[in-house]
């Protein structure tokens, strides 16, 4: 985790609670530490505090002439110095009480109360420590053997510090996650119930001119080789490996297989996508979610009712909360432009490109203002067409009012094929889909449930894509609908109706629902931290109270100020230049989605004149 000096920020929050999510041990990297407000100490409480986990600071910072130029490894007692000149060489030595008095005396005050945390967690520490009556005969390999088993087990965590735009303390951060983090064949064991078959998780996909699409592979089990057959648990698609590298940063040698523990990157694939979920077939993947449960059973070990989520399948993209419309800059470009879009959707899956059929334009959705510039920008770097974005605009959400119920019938002739069918369904309006439940729900009446119990497989798939078609669009402003479910009453099918005539009958009757039952708009609101000196606080309070914002707190972080509230991002639009031009460009921010929120009648008319442009 790279932690800034400013402490623990939103971003930050975010990352560990992911971290926590995926129970996976942590360093922290208290990066930037060559500013002049840098500050060990205030960002060591702000772990402590808001990350509820004790931190163990196994680094000092050099400053020679107010410069960061190196750091005192507090296990091993050695200095670390860099060079400012060209080829910025680094320098190890002993640190000694002669030579340096006063970063002596720290670097052992430090390596003590080291030792005092890891044996608070580690009782053959704390042993030793007993046996040795003294911390100066603890030794380092004491030392690092406790910190890997405390860092394991998530009791506390180790802290590191360096510059990585002057590369001070890169190095001993990528030795620290060798000594301390589990080797990737300890640490992920669920995936070793693929015995020898292959699995992995493709993390990350880029375009090359000469070699086409790229996917980067972490390798859980087994092998991947040239030519080999894999599928891709989400997608449900099988492709074969064109040709297998390694990676050394820009450059790929190509090797005959890549084992597991260790990253591949193949060619040939053209439907997987970041996150995706891979092994060597479907059959692999169910014998190895069987294999799974049972352990989970003979351990008397809780099992998820969504059993995919063990191997980590069930992971939720962002919905996307901004959006606008790019169009190429000529008729010639356009076809160049779908292509660009293509490969940046696979290679992100948080961007959303779709089609608006009323005003025929592309639409790009994203996580913010800075994504869909990013976007435009890789859009011009790499594929050398210069875009044009439409105006920013906040997505919204629709939510149904009241419980309606209604029904269709539909009797149609496509050739010489009768196509008929009925179709009752209720809108059930305050449905949390965060509880794991289906969109569509059953009627369990004794007469309904006998009817839906007969309704074929491949009906069923055809209603469930008609109600998902049919909430994308809201009654209100077209925006999507949620907090929303479907009760499904009654279905009667013809012989020989085809799957499009019911999914399309199920996306009407939602429409009509929809109509029937009326709707609010919701809108995204976002947890928002600002950290600024004290003495532009009540500018900025000032400022965020017309912007409709919840003030949570205000904290004090060293020399500056901290503002926690929640705010509606339409009122966020531009703050990255309000914000520096208020506070004379000291200020910094950062935001996390936090809900969508129902708004007020006036607000909300708001909402559809700034859609609607009346």
């Amino acid at each position: 985790m790279d932690l800034q000096v400013p402490g623990v920020e939103a971003q930050t929050l975010t990352v560990w609670r992911q971290a926590c999510r995926y129970n996976l041990p942590c360093i922290i990297y208290l990066n930037k530490m060559d500013r002049s407000d840098a500050d060990i100490h205030m960002c060591c409480s702000s772990i402590l505090k808001k990350l509820g986990v004790i931190p163990i600071l196994l680094q000092l910072p050099v400053v020679e002439n107010h410069k960061f130029v190196g750091i005192v490894d507090v296990v091993t007692s050695e200095l670390i110095k860099y060079g400012q000149g060209k080829n910025k060489n680094m320098l190890k030595e002993p640190l000694t009480e002669k030579e340096f008095p006063k970063l002596f005396s720290e670097a052992k005050e430090a390596r003590v109360k080291a030792i005092e945390t890891l044996a608070d967690f580690d009782d053959e520490l704390a042993n030793t420590v007993i046996a040795s009556e003294s911390f100066e005969n603890i030794s380092n390999d004491d030392i690092i053997i406790s910190l890997v088993k405390v860092t394991n087990q998530k009791t506390a965590v180790p802290v590191l510090l360096g510059s990585s735009y002057k590369n001070i303390g890169v190095q001993s951060l990528m030795d620290a996650v060798i000594s301390y983090l589990p080797w990737p064949l300890n640490s992920i064991r669920v995936f070793s119930h693929f015995d020898d078959h292959f699995c992995g998780r493709a993390f990350k996909v880029i375009h090359d001119k000469q070699r086409g699409p790229l996917v980067f592979l972490r390798i859980y089990n087994g092998v991947i080789k040239k030519g080999q057959k894999i599928y891709s648990i989400q997608r449900d698609v099988s492709e074969q490996v064109g040709r297998v590298y390694v990676a050394y940063a820009d450059d790929f040698t190509e090797v005959e297989l890549v084992e597991n523990g260790n990253i591949a990157v193949v060619s040939g694939l053209k439907k997987i996508m970041s996150g995706d979920l891979v092994a060597s077939s479907q059959t692999a993947f169910e014998r190895a979610k069987k294999s799974l449960i049972n352990e989970l059973q003979k351990n008397k070990k809780i099992i998820p009712e969504n059993t995919d989520s063990l191997f980590g399948i069930s992971a939720k993209i962002p919905e996307p909360v901004f959006f606008c419309s790019i169009e190429s800059p000529s008729m010639s470009t356009q076809s160049a432009l779908d292509q660009a879009l293509s490969e940046l959707q696979r290679e992100d899956p948080s961007l959303r490109v779709s089609y608006n059929d009323e005003t025929g334009q592309t639409v790009l959705a994203g996580m913010g203002e800075l994504h869909l510039e990013i976007i435009r920008d890789r859009i011009l770097k790499e594929y050398k067409i210069d875009a044009d974005l439409g105006p920013l605009q906040i997505s919204y959400r629709e939510a149904s009012l009241n419980k309606v119920t209604d029904s269709l019938k539909v009797e149609t002739k496509i050739g010489n094929t009768k196509h008929s069918l009925l179709i009752s369904m209720s809108l059930l309006p305050d449905f949390n889909q965060d509880d794991r439940k289906e969109l569509l729900q059953f009627d369990k009446t004794p007469d309904n449930a006998s009817n839906l119990a007969g309704i074929y497989p491949k009906h069923l798939v055809a209603i469930k894509e008609g109600l998902k078609i049919g909430l994308m669009h809201g009654p209100k402003i077209n925006s999507q609908v949620i907090n929303t479910g479907v009760m499904l009453h009654w279905f009667e099918a013809g012989r020989g109706t085809s799957e499009t005539i019911i999914s399309a009958a199920a996306n009407q009757l939602t429409q009509k629902l929809l109509k029937e039952s009326g709707s609010y708009i919701l809108e995204p609101v976002v947890n928002l931290e600002v950290v600024s000196p004290s003495e532009y606080i009540s500018v900025i309070l000032s400022d965020l109270s017309q912007r409709r914002a919840a003030i949570k707190n205000v904290d004090v972080r060293g020399d500056s100020k901290v503002v926690i509230a929640v705010v509606p991002l339409s009122e966020l639009l531009g703050y990255s230049t309000d914000i520096r031009s208020i506070s004379s460009g000291t200020a910094t921010f950062s935001t996390e989605f936090k809900k969508y929120q129902r708004m007020s009648p006036l607000e909300e008319d708001n909402a559809i004149r700034s859609v609607r442009g009346f």
